[in-house]
């Protein structure tokens, strides 16, 4: 294992599989920064950030800055070789990247320079992705545009949800930044820049992201649903009141379920386990939900306490 020091930055559970490979391998680990202590949901109780709590079941070093210039100042303390940034949250100044010696490396996952920014695995999902992957890179001063230095690729399962990918990137991240770690260690790090040209983007997800348009096709909205599962869930409105749909597959041609279907957004079919709702392209085949105010269950479940009528129609 290399022996150069480390700074590991780090906040959302993407980081856990990375920052706990680190640690279980004995890595020269003099530090860990997350973000600190913020309100979090409806109470708003202060609620610490994973990396944390994992950094002090290991007893090892913690920081919290509140602030780009604090940041800067435990660095400079600290004296790290190389940083390591997984999941921070926070766009890393110059003065910050020049501190180490050895580099700046970032886990991202999606293949770069596809994907660039806050939302790489839910915007693959919402594109319809077949395919995606991590890279380990340099950082620079600009948003996830500096040299590669490993990838990989894998295939995304039909049915994979975001919060599957997630863990499944995190995973497989962990196990590339080890080996991005070896190669600077032993002085043969790859260096590739990035097509600046074949560049996309992925920017946070909107309110609007999260509203289900019926005038889409089936297959779009299986992956909005899926793009949006666990958090924050694709919805629509059924008698007036929001409804989140959890999982649903594309059905049949439209003009094979009924030929007075109606306009999107229509149920076309009510079965005991499942419904079915028209959209553009073909209709939609609903599995899993949540009404407002209660929690998430089977089709199944819901049909039996909500009288579903084929013609009513989703919002």
């Amino acid at each position: 294992m290399p022996n150069e020091k480390i700074v590991f930055l780090g906040t959302a559970p993407f980081a856990l599989p990375s920052l706990k490979l680190l640690l279980d391998n004995g890595l020269n680990l003099v530090g860990v920064i997350t973000r600190p202590d913020r309100p979090a949901g409806r109470g708003k109780k202060i609620s610490s950030p994973p990396v944390k709590e994992m950094t002090l079941q290991y007893g090892q070093q913690l920081f919290q800055p509140q602030s780009k210039v604090e940041l800067e100042n435990i660095l400079q303390d600290l004296k790290p070789e190389i940083l390591v940034a997984v999941a921070y949250g926070m766009i890393l100044p110059p003065a910050v990247l020049a501190i180490p010696p050895l580099g700046a490396i970032n886990l991202h996952p999606s293949l770069l320079p596809s994907y660039r920014g806050a939302a790489p695995i839910q915007r693959a999902l919402l594109a319809g992705e077949e395919a995606t992957g991590v890279s380990i890179f340099y950082m620079s001063s600009r948003m996830d545009a500096g040299d590669i230095i490993l990838q990989e690729k894998v295939m995304i399962e039909p049915e994979e949800t975001f919060g599957m990918l997630y863990d499944r990137l995190a995973v497989l991240g962990a196990e590339k930044l080890l080996e991005a770690l070896k190669l600077i260690g032993r002085g043969d790090v790859p260096r590739i820049p990035q097509e600046d040209e074949k560049a996309t983007f992925a920017p946070p997800l909107s309110r609007e992201d999260e509203v289900i348009d019926w005038s889409k096709d089936a297959f779009s909205l299986t992956n909005q649903i899926r793009a949006l599962d666990p958090f924050p869930g694709a919805y629509t409105y059924y008698r007036g009141k929001r409804i989140k749909i959890w999982k649903a597959v594309p059905e049949k041609q439209i003009e094979e379920v009924s030929a007075s279907l109606g306009s999107t957004g229509t149920i076309c079919r009510v079965e005991k386990d499942f419904f079915d709702v028209s959209t553009a392209k073909s209709s939609l085949k609903v599995l899993e939900l949540q009404p407002e105010g209660k929690k998430r269950m089977k089709s199944g479940d819901f049909l039996k306490g909500y009288s579903l009528q084929v013609g009513e129609k989703f919002a």
